[in-house]
């Protein structure tokens, strides 16, 4: 399908990206790289905005398939793709958006076991959607002793309000238990245990208070049974992470 893409129409898909972030970022996004872990609520809705922008290459990990309760919020969810793994849906997604784009999947979770062979193939930058705490230990202690960006996602799970979203570093985030347990794990390994001290880590969080009309687990992430979830809410997380993303690759192209 790629040779069946002409220049021409290849540079009408993009040429909105192009005049945004000039031809010379665009360039950049088509030689980049990236990885996104989980492909939920949150992480789903991430890798369409990646490739729509023209990211050149994405590697997807996840396990899951696609449930009827995934509907409410998750991109690849529809009746027709019921039981489908989710990995596989959205490389059919990013395809019919960019047949030039590299898709590489990993058909498995993060665990702190495997992170080491899953980030094996050097993505020039992570995004981390996944909702369980000891795999995003894993995820930001591997990055972090390697050197290798990443941009992580928090707690969407109960928030109603998209414009109570916030990017701060790991030190600095709010009303998000997930990742303040993150915080206190680190600092407990020794790692930035200055109240003040920066981790390095990005992190996409809402200060909203979580709305449950259930009794709820207190420290709960990206899913918890007791907390609902609102579309507006997980899709404006994704974008406000690639967002963050963009940037940091704007920023790496600047130095080079």
């Amino acid at each position: 399908m790629t040779e069946l893409l002409q220049d021409d129409e290849y540079d009408r898909r993009f040429a909105g990206v192009a005049k945004i972030y000039s031809d010379e970022g665009f360039h950049h996004y088509e030689k980049s790289h990236v990885m996104v872990i989980g492909i939920g609520g949150v992480g789903s809705w991430a890798v369409e905005a990646l490739a729509r922008t023209g990211i050149g290459e994405l590697t997807l990990v996840d396990m899951d398939v696609v449930a009827a309760s995934n509907i409410n919020r998750q991109l690849p969810a529809m009746s027709t793709t019921l039981g489908h793994e989710k990995i596989e849906v959205m490389a059919e997604r990013c395809r019919g958006i960019n047949p030039r784009i590299k898709i590489n999947l990993i058909d498995d979770y993060l665990t702190p076991e495997n992170v080491k062979e899953i980030l094996a193939g050097n993505p020039d930058l992570i995004l981390d959607c996944i909702d369980d705490v000891k795999a995003k230990f894993a995820l930001m202690l591997h990055c972090r002793f390697n050197k290798i960006p990443l941009i992580v996602s928090g707690g969407a799970g109960g928030k109603l309000d998209p414009l109570k979203i916030r990017v701060a570093d790991l030190s600095r985030t709010e009303q998000d238990p997930m990742l303040a347990k993150l915080r206190t794990q680190l600092r407990g390994k020794g790692i930035c245990k200055k109240p003040k001290e920066k981790f390095g880590i990005t992190c996409v969080y809402s200060i909203d208070n979580p709305f449950s009309s259930a009794d709820v687990c207190p420290s709960a992430g990206l899913r918890c049974g007791g907390y609902g979830s609102a579309v507006v809410v997980t899709s404006s997380f994704a974008m406000v992470a690639v967002s963050e993303v963009l940037k940091k690759l704007d920023a790496k192209r600047a130095k080079a």
